[in-house]
């Protein structure tokens, strides 16, 4: 069981990802905008984000973007989650560090597919870090041990 937040501003897209994902054993919520995302996940982390790329407010590259550079969450596996077409945004969202990129309307094989590899690279990792002790870890001035500082 996963615990996945989907930010989508079309209700009913997000409604319907969200039954097929917890159908299939997950947990889900979702918010209709980039701006309560980012606020979301200085709260609490999912272990993974569906996200619209097209978006009014914030878009979702905006809002990966601010993953990314954030210390906590910038290797929060992110699944991009589209109605636009075209191998420019796709691409886009590849550079901006997007684990899969799903188009709008989608097949719930397809989804449950995306979200599992996702997932399962992820699973395969160590756990997640700060990027602080990360970076620490990383330099050799690594001082405590990794249980006592890893964040969930």
């Amino acid at each position: 069981m996963s615990h996945i937040l989907i930010v989508d501003d079309d209700e009913i897209v997000a409604q319907l990802a969200s039954e097929v994902l917890m159908d299939a054993g997950h947990v889900c919520g979702w918010v209709g905008d980039g701006e309560k995302a980012l606020d979301l996940l200085r709260w609490r982390r999912p272990d993974l984000l569906l996200l619209d790329q097209d978006m009014p407010g914030l878009t979702g590259a905006q809002v990966l973007r601010s993953i990314r550079s954030s210390a906590e969450n910038y290797d929060l596996p992110v699944i991009m989650f589209t109605g636009i077409t075209g191998s420019a945004d796709e691409n886009a969202a590849f550079h901006n560090g997007a684990q899969a990129y799903l188009r709008k309307p989608f097949q719930a094989e397809t989804l449950l597919r995306e979200v599992a590899e996702v997932l399962d690279v992820r699973s395969k990792r160590p756990q997640h870090l700060s990027l602080m002790d990360h970076l620490e870890q990383a330099t050799g001035r690594w001082r405590d041990a990794p249980a006592k500082r890893a964040v969930s």
